[in-house]
């Protein structure tokens, strides 16, 4: 996760508070999902951005955990096509693993 993207959820954390805040994720890849999920959950592991050594333990989903709340129009118009060609399985274990350490 870029450090401009870190600096907007430590922003509406503290703002909105952690209690009011998922983050919702898209990433195409497992890794790349996971390394986010991480970062918002027990802080940035490469210690390059602002959120390094912040734990704010945020529930995070990847957009495919989300398919049955989200409206099929959308769904089929937005996220059909990725969803064929992506590993979802590989993307929601690397994400729920995250979520999971912080009991959520």
């Amino acid at each position: 996760m870029d450090m401009e993207n870190q600096t907007r959820v430590l922003e509406l954390a503290e703002k909105y508070g952690k209690d009011n805040v998922v983050v919702i994720l898209g990433g195409a890849e497992a890794e790349a999902s996971g390394l986010a999920a991480e970062t918002v959950t027990t802080g940035d592991p490469t210690f390059a951005g602002p959120l390094t050594g912040v734990q704010l333990e945020l529930p995070v989903y990847h957009i495919f955990e989300l398919k049955d709340i989200i409206p099929e129009d959308v769904w089929d118009e937005q996220i059909s096509m990725m969803e064929m060609v992506l590993d979802v399985d590989a993307i929601v274990k690397e994400v729920a693993t995250y979520r999971e350490r912080i009991g959520g």
